[in-house]
């Protein structure tokens, strides 16, 4: 999409006003000319000189014809009041024109920009995961800022474009011969300012992929402040987007410095131009050159009126080549072909009265080739539960994503009563489904704001009924200002179960017809899942719900339990049914919650089941990351889906490390309140626990932070990148040391 085309699709609402701007430059143009016509006859007037225009060129006649037939006394005065008038109205009709020309140019700007957010809302979720969010906030900003003053500078140039040729228009009637030398002469400064022109496209081109850079690290600071502070980079960060402003500074620099030299070298070459052409006058006009004395000053005079419009001619080519590079990102970010942007349905979803199927549903997330999902058959009924379970990578959140149209099934067909989701109007459905997930999402807001987000008209007793029923009145009612504390960027005042007792007190508030559950609990610790898990209770409750869960504890009491496995659906059923099967629920049961053969202790029983489980996902992120050291990966997606899968890990290691916290402090208060002499040693080994312990904490922590800054692609550095997973890699080994002192601390409890 080129500037034209832009012009074309973002001024085509605005004609008149783009005609009204046009017509009063032209005004402009000709109240210039004909006022500059008029000075040298004037001029000479005042001074005494004898003005002969009886050989003057039919165009200087008629100008001054008006004042033929007035005595010289007055004649004078009213050539001079009509030059006064003249240039009055030529100043009135320009400035009335730059006005206009700027407004238009806000216009635009706004235009753009709207456009640009509203196809950002409405381009699927898969766009997002490819391209960062620095160089949309560049885009949205200043590449847009520059592609609209490039189309703006579109109608200065047509208005230059006409003051220029009505000019030259009167220079070709005064002489055609002088006009044929200025214009040779003057090319050269064309030829000249070309070059210029030519550097300009290239620092362009510079100063945006600079912006870029620097709007993309600012970002990626902002975002991981925390990590930034937590590990002592600030002056690091400094220096970096120190390097990023001066290099900028200095780009910008010399692209000023190549701008400005138009205007110099258009007003050497022009005095010089000017020079000749008095000298060539005077070889043209040798004979008559007394008689034709004021027609050639009235023609120097508009010669060097014109000058300056080409100076600013050849000042607003250069501002085109100077944002070629921002009318083309424009233009690229702006077009919709090429943007993953689903169909809308037209069907307006209401409730749902019967049930959810999933018809052999086949899934590839764009741009891969492995599937995610093959052939998964499942339904559920109205007002029932359906849990789905699976290890890491099994397709339960796909699924989960699936079901509000973040994603299309590539095969087969999700419906609701029947009716294929695809046939509803996206909106409507996603309004009828409310959406509670381990990654829980708050705006820098009030706690009102967040909560009333899907609902905006709620009142104040809805919102309060809201909290109560998700546990979270009595916090709220503590913090300084109630309701309207603003909670920082992300909630980062609140806790992690606070966070998400707000998003579950959002959705009862949104009052969804459908729930989709996505590990709602599994970052929690034990008493915050413990209220979150009331509150989820009380949400599902005579809903329609949909659970992904690790701990299965959480999805026991579900209608249906639905097993995953490498895409695939490969048991479903209730709890009881599924545990009688001995199949893939049963060892993922007995690997929470079976029982060890030869256990001293049912307090000994737990800490071994969990340790086992600790060691075996650590010792799985372990090699991921040793593969990602080793850069063992095929290609950068597939690196990618290893960062993913580490960070997974990593989240699933933390919800044991939060479990072995609670297991051995609730252990350590009951045996503080035994007055059993013999206790001693124990509590001296439990002590050794709930240190190890907060060394789990510790450690884990570090390593989802380097984890998900990857995950979130806020490092383009691929050194940087390969030390934070070294890093994490080393965090990693200190917790399986951590973990066999652990395990020595069992046996010897």
């Amino acid at each position: 999409m080129s500037t034209r085309k832009l012009l074309v699709r973002f001024a085509k609402p605005y004609p008149g006003l783009i005609f009204f701007t046009i017509v009063l430059g032209f005004s402009g143009a000709l109240f210039n000319g004909v006022g500059t016509a008029l000075i040298v006859p004037v001029i000479l007037k005042i001074v005494g000189q004898e003005v002969d225009l009886s050989s003057a060129p039919p165009i200087l006649k008629a100008i001054t014809s008006p004042f033929d037939h007035i005595s010289d006394n007055n004649r004078l005065w009213l050539m001079s009041g009509a030059i006064i008038l003249i240039i009055s109205l030529k100043n009135i009709a320009s400035y009335a024109s730059a006005l206009t020309s700027n407004y238009l140019s806000r216009r635009l700007t706004s235009d753009m920009r709207e456009a640009g957010v509203k196809l950002l809302l409405e381009i699927d979720i898969d766009y997002y995961a490819k391209i960062k969010i620095g160089d949309l906030i560049n885009r949205l900003g200043g590449e847009i800022g520059r592609a609209a003053t490039t189309i703006s500078n579109s109608v200065k140039l047509v208005i230059l474009g006409i003051t220029i040729f009505v000019f030259v228009g009167l220079l070709i009637s005064i002489s055609w011969q002088l006009t044929i030398a200025a214009t040779i002469l003057l090319s050269f400064v064309t030829l000249i300012n070309q070059y210029v022109i030519a550097r300009s496209r290239t620092f362009g081109k510079l100063l945006s992929e600079m912006s870029k850079a620097y709007s993309v690290a600012i970002l990626e600071i902002l975002s991981g402040i925390r990590l930034v502070k937590a590990t002592g980079n600030e002056e690091r960060e400094y220096q970096r987007i120190q390097k990023f402003i001066r290099e900028r500074e200095k780009a910008d620099f010399r692209s000023q410095m190549n701008s400005e030299a138009i205007a110099p070298i258009s007003e050497v070459m022009g005095i010089v131009a000017l020079l000749l052409i008095v000298i060539l006058s005077r070889t043209f006009f040798k004979e008559e050159i007394t008689s034709l004395s004021t027609v050639l000053l009235t023609y120097l005079l508009i010669l060097l009126r014109l000058l300056p419009l080409i100076a600013q001619l050849n000042t607003l080519r250069n501002s085109f080549a100077n944002a070629t590079t921002s009318v083309e990102v424009t233009a690229d970010f702006l077009h919709r072909d090429d943007k993953p942007l689903m169909e809308n349905g037209i069907i307006i979803y209401k409730k749902l009265n019967k049930s959810i199927n999933f018809n052999h549903v086949s899934f590839a997330y764009p741009g891969h080739e492995k599937m995610v999902l093959k052939d998964v058959v499942l339904s559920l009924p109205r007002g029932k539960t359906l849990a789905l379970v699976g290890t890491s990578g099994a397709g339960k959140s796909t699924i989960a994503d699936l079901l509000p149209r973040f994603y299309d099934p590539i095969s087969g067909s999700i419906t609701i009563d029947g009716i294929d989701i695809q046939e509803f109007e996206i909106t409507s459905l996603r309004k009828g489904m409310g959406i509670v997930s381990q990654d829980t999402f708050l705006f820098n807001d009030s706690v009102r704001n967040n909560i009333a987000y899907g609902r905006s008209d709620a009142t104040d007793d809805e919102i309060i009924t809201a909290t109560q029923k998700a546990n979270a009145y009595e916090f709220i009612s503590k913090l300084p200002q109630g309701f309207d504390t603003l909670i920082g960027d992300r909630g980062v005042m609140l806790s992690g179960g606070q966070k998400q007792r707000l998003a579950i007190a959002r959705a009862l508030l949104q009052n969804p017809d459908i729930l989709i559950l996505d590990e709602a609990t599994s970052a929690l610790d034990t008493v915050s899942e413990r209220l979150v898990q009331e509150a989820i209770d009380d949400l599902s409750r005579d809903r329609t719900t949909l659970v992904i869960a690790h701990r299965l504890s959480t999805v026991q009491k579900a209608d249906q339990i639905a097993v995953l496995d490498q895409g695939r659906v490969v048991e479903l059923g209730t709890h009881e049914e599924l545990l009688q099967k001995k199949g893939h629920y049963s060892r993922l049961y007995l690997m929470q919650f079976g029982e060890q053969q030869e256990p001293t202790s049912k307090y000994q029983e737990g800490l071994i089941r969990i340790s086992h489980e600790f060691r075996t996902r650590l010792n799985s992120m372990i090699g991921l990351l040793l593969l990602l050291v080793d850069n063992l990966a095929d290609n950068p997606q597939e690196r990618q889906e290893l960062i993913a899968d580490a960070y997974k890990s990593a989240l699933k290691i933390l919800n044991i490390v939060d479990v072995v916290e609670d297991v051995v402090n609730i252990e350590t208060t009951l045996q503080n309140l035994s007055i059993n002499q013999a206790n001693q040693d124990i509590h001296f080994q439990d002590s050794n626990l709930i240190n190890t312990a907060k060394k789990f904490h510790i450690d884990i922590n570090e390593i989802i932070n380097y984890l998900r800054l990857l995950v979130d692609n806020l490092i383009d550095d691929p050194q940087q990148e390969n030390e934070f997973i070294q890093q994490a890699l080393q965090s990693a080994i200190r917790l399986l040391n951590y973990l066999e002192t652990f395990e020595d601390s069992i046996k010897l409890n």
